[in-house]
């Protein structure tokens, strides 16, 4: 452990948080999360308990350190509590707007001087943030790719106000928890990774919604086609439908009938992708998986 970011706190506890929290408590670092209330906690701790199994099961070596892992997160709903001693506060909320700058502005007082914050947003600029946090010198994003385990880029973009210090700081963190460290020299909506998939499941998605062709057939000529191991559908699966949705109930008239569609097929019936068992496919199931409209 080289980084001088030693102590990590979590906000949210969803797919991604919760993987961050894992990664982070895996690679030696101490490690808070925080969700909203004892229902969110209560299902914190059913998501670290699979990803310690999953860990135990997919890294050679790993199930000793992935017991130890998930024994040492505390998970707490006390805001103020989980902050205490943060050397970096990583945000992983919905991503909404409203409700990530609601959430740093209850943030901002409580935080100790020396802490960073950054925020995990798939879409979202940090310079949409930075006025709610009180640090603009010690805030950025720093953005993870879903399961984290295997996917491990972390994309790490400033603002203006963003020290050069902090930043670098943020890198080198990135570094020894095990991502392949991505600086983006400037401020870009998407990131890289995101700039590059978005255009991709919306895509799929208006090819789907407005009944051009079924899910699992526009996965199998993605696969086919390109070589890729996974469809837009199954990677719809894997990051959840909930995080697709709100960005897409955020955009323009086509966006929007693409978020309807998903809402009323998928999202309404608990179809919210891997993490529920059934989203365009059922799990667990012989990869590419089952369709679900099977």
């Amino acid at each position: 452990m080289t980084s001088s970011l030693r102590t990590v706190t979590v906000l949210g506890t969803g797919v991604l948080g919760s993987q961050i929290a894992f990664q982070a408590a895996y690679s030696g670092w101490k490690v808070t999360a925080y969700d909203i209330d004892d229902a969110a906690v209560a299902a914190a701790g059913k998501r670290l308990d699979a990803l310690s199994q999953t860990y135990a099961t997919e890294l050679t070596g790993a199930t000793g350190n992935a017991a130890a892992a998930r024994a040492s997160i505390i998970v707490t709903s006390d805001l103020a509590h989980a902050v205490t001693d943060a050397d970096i506060v990583i945000e992983a909320v919905p991503e909404v707007l409203d409700l990530k700058r609601e959430l740093y502005g209850r943030l901002a007082p409580l935080l100790p001087e020396h802490t960073v914050l950054a925020t995990n947003s798939s879409t979202f600029l940090p310079s949409d943030l930075v006025t709610f946090t009180g640090r603009p010198d010690r805030f950025l994003a720093l953005h993870f790719a879903n399961q984290i385990w295997k996917f491990n880029t972390a994309e790490i973009m400033g603002t203006p106000a963003t020290d050069p210090a902090v930043f670098d700081q943020v890198v080198e963190f990135a570094g020894d928890i095990g991502m392949v460290a991505i600086p983006i020299q400037k401020e870009k909506p998407g990131y890289v990774l995101n700039s590059l998939l978005v255009p991709l499941l919306n895509a799929a998605g208006e090819l789907a919604a407005f009944g051009y062709a079924e899910p699992h057939d526009i996965d199998e000529v993605w696969r086919i086609g390109t070589g890729a191991p996974f469809g837009p559908f199954q990677i719809y699966d894997i990051i959840g439908l909930t995080t697709p949705y709100n960005i897409l109930a955020h955009g323009d008239d086509k966006d929007r009938a693409i978020a309807a569609w998903l809402k009323e097929n998928y999202i309404d019936h608990g179809k919210l992708g891997l993490a529920t068992g059934e989203g365009f496919y059922r799990y667990p199931a012989p990869d590419p998986g089952e369709p679900a409209d099977a």
